[in-house]
């Protein structure tokens, strides 16, 4: 299941397994371990959440771009590696910023925000090398993030993941996340939260 940096995962989209008993237990497989995901970031368990991503991995959101009728598969997106984008890391540099929030000190978040990750509409796309020995997905979901800081300040996050998992002994990790925002300028003041 290789990807190129040109070909966004957002933008692919392979042959589709096909449906039965070992596909529904798959994604039902897939979407708890999202859920768990979701449910450790709520609850602040950051470096628990960190141990669910892969050492190699690669954590992407593009800016958006208001484009001519068209254009959109070509220039709506920034691509990775080729232009400014929200996020474009790795584990390393997740890993600092949950450090940096750890401190007690970390100026956009002190207090610590208060959010809640929905995660809905999960998708097997592809499984390696079959639904039945899974050892790596592609999984497209999408999710409402709301955050709320201090006593006024409330934002929401809506948009799509495509994600690479990956087994790791009895459990998945994260070896690739490319995150679509659904909209192009952000209203939020800050982008702290972990999506």
């Amino acid at each position: 299941m290789s990807q190129t940096l040109d070909a966004p995962l957002s933008a692919q989209d392979p042959p589709r397994p096909p449906r039965g008993p070992a596909l529904w237990a798959l994604t039902q497989e897939v979407a708890d371990f999202l859920y768990r995901e979701a449910d450790l970031l709520d609850r602040r368990q950051f470096t628990a959440w960190l141990d669910l991503l892969a050492e190699d991995l690669t954590y992407f959101m593009p800016l958006r771009r208001n484009v001519k009728f068209g254009q959109h598969a070509a220039r709506e997106d920034t691509r990775q590696g080729a232009g400014i984008s929200w996020f474009d890391e790795d584990k390393w540099t997740l890993g600092k910023r949950v450090e940096q929030i750890m401190t007690g000190v970390h100026y956009a978040e002190e207090p610590l925000s208060r959010v809640c990750h929905m995660v809905s509409n999960v998708q097997v796309l592809s499984a390696a090398p079959s639904v039945e020995a899974a050892r790596e997905v592609m999984v497209r979901s999408r999710f409402l993030i709301h955050q709320n800081r201090v006593e006024h300040e409330t934002y929401q996050f809506v948009g799509k993941r495509t994600d690479v998992l990956r087994r790791h002994g009895d459990d998945w990790q994260v070896a690739r996340r490319e995150i679509t925002l659904d909209q192009n300028v952000l209203q939020a003041k800050n982008l702290t939260v972990f999506f």
